[in-house]
């Protein structure tokens, strides 16, 4: 018999009769509706073959489940001598036959930019479920800053998540239907292909067949099949005769595999949740996955258990860039380290989409941009356009007049407003009455405060759904999804929605003292066309820190004059920031990454071993060359960055002490100031912020060389000297 041919099973030949009765039809008139001649309604009505297209127009208009009126063919190897079924032996050849579909469809991927198609087992890194739903906790805001705490504010770990993890494979074991939520990029659909090719290779669930469905496909596919149709039309060239397939769903055999339900357009919403329930119900004893956005929409599947895909840990970051970098110019290690020595760049490499974002960059220059603002604007064009128009998906809109422009100015009102307030996370009700004031202002906006907030609390959704820049943390509470976006965002507004004005600019810089401020301005000095404006006011703002303290502006010119006692080759700027650095407290002003980073230029970032190295230069004394020398000794190696903090946290008292002695009794530097508590703190902002403007002007912004100039010539002068440079200029 041919594949394309149905017949009905005895009871369905009875239920096809009482069709006609209850429609009030003859054979005749069955075939003139649908016309036909009445040979092939006979053949149906008696059992013999009928077309396959034929046969569903007629249970159609007889208001029939084809699927369930379809008789089960079997060939001869597969039925045994007491004509039994041997579903072994049927699951057995459709694994078989089924194989290179699944290969085809399963076995590569390619995302963003890819140049071309990769082996999906070449790059797959195991996937860890959250059995809780992140954004379904019952938790407050100050319990999600206590779980997000971190020794290092700058890492603020947004991302950690303290749920138990499970392995991915070890969830679809344990839940026949599983409904797997994550993250726009999270893995989901990679997670699924992996299973089907586990599954088709014998090494997961065996003795089931794989059947992969993108239910985008079968929600567009023409004449709206049912779910048991379209299975069976995507395999039937693999498998002949068709019934083999509904003979492994009867029997329980297949593994199900349903992608993208937050990819099917609205239109098709109920009826493709409609069919998804039924053949789930009906062939309940199958193993089922189903993947879906978070906060897609209000699905409900009660026999269905909801897990979430996790981020990535640091041991799936490496695994995953291990793989992509294997027998390629660029060494996985190297990526990997540089990961390490930039935070705000390794907190998107929890999402496996701006990983693979981060790998192509990386892969392209062998090293991330000085200027992270690029990057990060890539990573965002990524969330906000590129994935879903990579794949042809086109989400419904919730309102009509947010671009993609105006989605990222509201981001920026958005995160400057909570950010200035040190508001990391923040109520649903806070982050509507956000979008309601954004939108109530675009031009036509529904004036009526019901619909207003009706229209927020679909944008929120779809900002979350689509994109993923803004989730739920959890019931009612949201944050942006990483920290870096939030920061990325705030400095937008400062230069992009306000275009940098002079007010603008003035908010910016008055908060130029605050430690977590710092990525924003170099955010914001990245993102300027030209730097010189911002640049400038931070120089101003740091001068008057310390402007109206004449003690300080007095050690200022004593840090001066004993630059100016020795001649080196250094510059001036970097011989006044080592005097500085040498009478603050160690303890508080030598922070442990500068120590460690070798690349600053101005050389006022001066690492322990550049400082010891400028010291040895500026001593003429050989007995203290010689002391200096064995401090010098004492540093184990910058290279390691573990064994050093180890050693610094064990010995950094004693050390910064000794050094300290050595410096008062040769070099009468470093000795007590008597600076007040309040002096000290003022004396440790103003080092810092200085800092800060120079790694911004190293950050690869545009800046005239007449503006860098003046900057680098003014460094840590006292604010006389600062103001007779500038009238003789």
């Amino acid at each position: 018999m041919s594949r394309r041919s149905l017949f009905c099973s005895p009871e369905g030949i009875q239920k096809a009769k009482r069709a006609l009765i209850r429609c009030c039809l003859t054979q005749k008139a069955l075939a003139e509706d649908l016309e036909v001649t009445r040979q092939p309604i006979g053949k149906f009505l008696r059992g013999k073959p009928v077309d396959r297209n034929l046969f569903v127009q007629i249970c159609d208009r007889l208001d029939l489940e084809w699927e369930e009126i379809i008789a089960a063919l079997a060939s001869d190897a597969e039925v045994n001598q007491d004509n039994s079924i041997d579903i072994n032996a049927i699951v057995q050849e459709v694994r078989e036959k089924i194989k290179p579909l699944i290969q085809e469809y399963c076995g590569t991927m390619r995302v963003l930019d890819m140049p071309q198609p990769i082996g999906l087992n070449d790059i797959y890194t195991s996937v860890n479920i959250l059995e809780k739903i992140t954004g379904q906790r019952r938790l407050g805001i100050d319990e999600l800053l206590e779980q997000s705490s971190s020794q290092d504010f700058d890492l603020f770990g947004l991302n950690r998540i303290t749920e138990k993890r499970v392995p991915g494979l070890q969830a679809v074991e344990k839940h026949s239907k599983l409904m797997i939520l994550g993250k726009p990029g999270a893995g989901k659909t990679t997670f699924l292909k992996y299973l089907a090719i586990q599954c088709i290779k014998g090494e997961f669930q065996a003795e089931r067949v794989p059947i992969f469905i993108i239910l985008k496909g079968f929600a567009e596919a023409t004449n709206k099949p049912g779910l048991l149709e379209y299975i069976t039309y995507i395999t039937e060239k693999a498998i002949n005769p068709i019934s083999s397939i509904q003979n492994v769903l009867t029997y329980g055999k297949a593994l199900v595999l349903l992608d993208g339900l937050d990819e099917v357009r609205e239109e098709d919403s109920d009826r493709i949740l409609k069919e998804i329930r039924d053949f789930s119900d009906r062939f309940s004893n199958n193993h089922f996955v189903m993947t879906c956005r978070i906060a897609a929409r209000e699905y409900t599947f009660e026999k269905f258990t909801e897990v979430e895909v996790a981020d990535f840990n640091d041991d799936q970051i490496s695994n995953f860039a291990n793989n992509w970098f294997k027998d390629k110019a660029v060494k996985p290690e190297t990526f990997i380290k540089r990961l390490e020595d930039n935070n705000r760049i390794k907190e998107l490499a929890a999402s496996p989409l701006l990983l693979t974002l981060l790998c192509l960059a990386f892969e392209e220059s062998g090293d991330f941009p000085v200027d992270r603002s690029e990057l990060y604007k890539e990573g965002l064009d990524a969330l906000l356009k590129k994935w879903d128009a990579k794949r042809g998906i086109q989400r419904d809109q919730i309102y009509k007049k947010l671009s993609v422009q105006r989605k990222e100015d509201l981001l920026s009102k958005m995160a400057l407003t909570t950010f200035e307030r040190g508001d990391y996370f923040f109520k649903q009700k806070v982050a509507e009455e956000y979008i309601t004031e954004y939108i109530r202002n675009l031009p036509g906006a529904n004036t009526d405060e019901e619909a207003l907030q009706l229209d927020s609390e679909g944008i929120l959704r779809s900002i979350e759904h689509h994109h993923g820049l803004v989730v739920a943390r959890a019931k009612r509470i949201y944050s942006f999804s990483h920290l870096t976006f939030h920061e990325y965002f705030t400095a937008r507004e400062f230069v992009v929605v306000r275009q940098s004005s002079e007010e603008a600019l003035q908010n910016l810089v008055s908060h130029i003292t605050g430690k977590r401020w710092q990525e924003v301005f170099l955010l914001a000095v990245g993102m300027s066309p030209s730097a010189d404006q911002l640049l400038l006011l931070m120089k101003e703002k740091i001068d008057f820190i310390v402007a109206d303290d004449q003690r300080l502006q007095k050690f200022l010119l004593w840090v001066k004059e004993k630059s100016l006692s020795v001649k080196l080759s250094y510059k001036p700027a970097a011989v006044r920031a080592f005097y500085l650095s040498l009478c603050l407290d160690f303890s508080r002003s030598v922070d442990l990454s500068l120590c460690l980073d070798l690349s600053r230029s101005l050389d006022l970032c001066l690492d322990l071993s550049h400082s010891l190295d400028l010291c040895l230069d500026l001593s003429l004394d050989p007995e203290l060359k010689n002391l200096l020398q064995k401090l010098r000794e004492q540093l184990p190696s910058t290279q390691d960055k573990q064994e050093f903090q180890k050693w610094w946290l064990a010995n950094e008292k004693t050390w910064c002490e000794e050094l300290r002695e050595v410096m008062i009794k040769y070099r009468n530097i470093g000795h007590d100031w008597q600076f007040s508590n309040e002096q000290k703190e003022l004396l440790q902002q103003y080092y810092d912020a200085n800092q800060l403007l120079v790694d911004c002007l190293n950050s690869d912004c545009y800046v005239s060389r007449e503006v860098r100039q003046q900057i680098e010539d003014t460094l840590l002068l006292p604010l006389a000297e600062i103001k007779q440079r500038q009238k003789q200029s």
